[in-house]
């Protein structure tokens, strides 16, 4: 059995002290954006377990994009990423 080197760190532990992994993440064909996936993006992004440039060319994801999902869950957590709930959390 081999273990992929990787940089950077396998693993974080988040502030209510869940761990998260790089198995945790969404694969890198997700096309259908959900939450809760978009949650585990930013919380891995923000804790240091990938670097912001590695997550928008593997998810494919511009700059604009993913600044949104981390304003959102910074000011609303979660919730406001729900499609739903946009108009709701949206900032004019």
């Amino acid at each position: 059995m081999y273990i992929k080197r990787v940089s950077g760190p396998r693993h974080v532990t988040l502030p209510d002290g869940t761990i998260l992994t790089r198995a945790d993440l969404p694969p890198a064909d997700t096309r259908r954006w959900v939450a809760r996936r978009k949650a585990v993006v930013v919380q891995a992004v923000t804790h240091g377990l990938i670097e912001r440039e590695e997550a928008l060319a593997r998810y494919a994801l511009t700059d604009e994009e993913f600044g949104l999902w981390e304003t959102a869950v910074r000011s609303h957590g979660e919730a406001a990423l729900r499609v739903t709930k946009i108009q709701q959390y949206r900032q004019f």
